[in-house]
């Protein structure tokens, strides 16, 4: 990941780690990332609900996902991502830990 696109994730990792109104919107679009199937996907009309500058980090990430020849997913933000998982969807976290 080029450092731009690193910047930007590691900006919208932060927000989905925290409690604003903008918060779960982010984690959508990191979780649907990750694992949509499991974690559910993302909605393309939340980005008008975010502010100008998230929506721009949202667009810069899935642009650089979208110019991979295949598919890459963020595996070394693992323990940042668990760490969103775990707040926004702690029963698939539950789940997730039952089965270990």
């Amino acid at each position: 990941m080029d450092e731009t696109t690193r910047a930007a994730f590691e900006r919208l990792l932060d927000i989905a780690r925290s409690d604003t109104g903008q918060s779960r919107r982010v984690a959508d679009f990191i979780l649907a990332w990750w694992n949509a199937t499991d974690l559910g996907g993302f909605d393309i009309a939340d980005v008008f609900a975010v502010d100008m500058a998230i929506g721009q980090d949202m667009a810069r990430v899935f642009s650089w996902i979208a110019g991979r020849v295949d598919a890459e997913y963020p595996g070394s933000y693992r323990p940042e991502i668990e760490d969103v998982i775990r707040l926004w969807r702690p029963d698939v976290w539950a789940r997730s830990k039952e089965t270990v």
